[in-house]
């Protein structure tokens, strides 16, 4: 039985001092990464904003540019991340009226030497923010969560889909 090999953080030198991951030698693939949340919010909240009748306009078409804009400068916010050029992004909702949630779907590609988890990440993190900011005024009580990474594509690592046991 062969053994597994612990994996290693790459973020890190043998010293054990931060670095950024050094991509120059690795090749070009296509790469894409979803990621999942959801924000839950009052009865009330979740009407207007399903209505398009919040007073601060149109919640989800705000949300979805800021979420693509965010996915563009994550190499911004999170320290050690490369700065990509993004070729796709897709930021999209879902109504869940039993339980007034709104699920939030991003979608991220490159051809790119590194992937795109944290773009399609954040993407969700800050749809989900821009709602909240938008429906505070009605609803202060709002819970963000389950953001998560479902699938990458691309790369060494190839393909990872939530829920799947590897190795």
């Amino acid at each position: 039985m062969a053994q597994r090999k612990e994996p290693e953080f790459t973020h890190f030198d043998a010293q054990g001092n931060a670095r950024m991951v050094d991509v120059s030698g690795k090749t070009e693939t296509l790469r894409v990464a979803e990621a999942t949340g959801a924000i839950r919010m009052s009865r009330e909240a979740y009407a207007l904003v399903k209505s398009g009748a919040m007073a601060k306009g149109d919640v989800l078409g705000v949300a979805r540019i800021a979420g693509i804009l965010a996915a563009k400068k994550v190499h911004e916010l999170i320290p050690l991340t490369h700065p990509l050029l993004i070729t796709s992004s897709n930021v999209d909702f879902a109504f869940q009226d039993d339980q007034n949630l709104i699920h939030i779907r991003a979608t991220i590609g490159i051809c790119g030497k590194t992937g795109v988890e944290m773009e399609a990440l954040t993407a969700v993190s800050v749809a989900a923010l821009t709602i909240y900011d938008m429906c505070k005024a009605v609803d202060k009580s709002m819970v963000i969560s389950d953001i998560c990474l479902v699938k990458k594509t691309g790369g060494k690592s190839g393909t990872y889909l939530r829920g799947e046991q590897r190795g």
